[in-house]
């Protein structure tokens, strides 16, 4: 992190967001350096999440209850409450709200990392579907809550690593998924008043998207097309590829670089071009 990004911290609260198969711990590491730098720093669970890894894992049911919608509606409240629009970071599914809600006009920017694409970007690789089959491939999952197994947990998240490291992370922050929430994401753009249809078009905070060069679930030609979808808004945009890193790119070694590149372009946003 630049000197620069803690001499202009003083007041500036940043609001993280995960995504799906995992909790808030997932961002432990991130609230400790910045919270280190003098921000203040927010990590809430998606609502009814605020529990352990165990005790989801043993007692889902708090996943089965959730929808885009909810999840969408508990961030929006949270941040309209605070004294300044704050940071705004998002990881996978979280990384789509994190967009969906700064063209709600909230947050000073916001940084959207291996993120899920709001509708009006077509064609899932095959890597995403892979990743999600656990899911997906059944229909009568919707209402559920599906755990992944460590192989394929190893697989869609932490592919860059050992599975014997995997397994390390796995056991600290997997929890089963919100199948309702994947499905409405998988199927958005054949809904047509999904709340993850957004007009593209509007003004609306600068948005930073971060892809993984080795992501399966979220590979970096899909978040690619998300920023030329998001980039038909005048407002900045920007798109940055960390080659080499997995979808769980905040777990694995080498999380800094990543944080520290979030933290200072949303303290000074500068559009880029997608990498073609």
């Amino acid at each position: 992190m630049t000197a620069d990004a803690s001499a202009s911290s003083s007041g500036k609260t940043i609001v993280l967001i995960h995504g799906l198969f995992l909790t808030w711990s997932s961002w432990e590491k991130w609230v400790e350096r910045f919270t280190a730098h003098g921000f203040r720093v927010l990590a809430p669970g998606w609502p009814g999440l605020d529990r352990s890894v165990e005790e989801l894992r043993a007692d889902p049911t708090p996943l089965t209850k959730l929808s885009i919608e909810t999840v969408l509606d508990y961030f929006d409240g949270l941040i309209r409450k605070l004294d300044a629009p704050p940071i705004i970071m998002g990881h996978s599914f979280g990384g789509l709200f994190t967009q969906l809600l700064t063209y709600r006009g909230l947050g000073s920017a916001g940084v959207a990392i291996d993120p899920g694409a709001p509708a009006g970007v077509l064609g899932l690789p095959f890597s995403t579907l892979k990743s999600s089959a656990p899911v997906l491939a059944n229909p009568l999952n919707v209402g559920k809550a599906t755990m992944l197994t460590p192989e394929q947990f190893h697989y869609a998240f932490t592919n860059t690593i050992s599975e014997e490291q995997s397994k390390v992370l796995y056991d600290r922050y997997a929890v089963p998924c919100a199948n309702r929430v994947l499905f409405e994401g998988a199927f958005e753009n054949f809904v047509p008043h999904s709340p993850a249809r957004i007009d593209v078009t509007i003004d609306r905070p600068p948005i930073l998207l971060i892809a993984g060069g080795a992501d399966h679930l979220v590979t970096p030609d899909y978040t690619q097309s998300n920023f030329k979808l998001i980039s038909k808004s005048s407002a900045i945009t920007a798109f940055k590829e960390f080659p080499g890193r997995p979808h769980f790119t905040g777990g694995v070694d080498g999380w800094e670089a990543v944080a520290d590149y979030a933290l200072d372009w949303a303290l000074k946003p500068v559009a880029t071009e997608a990498v073609q």
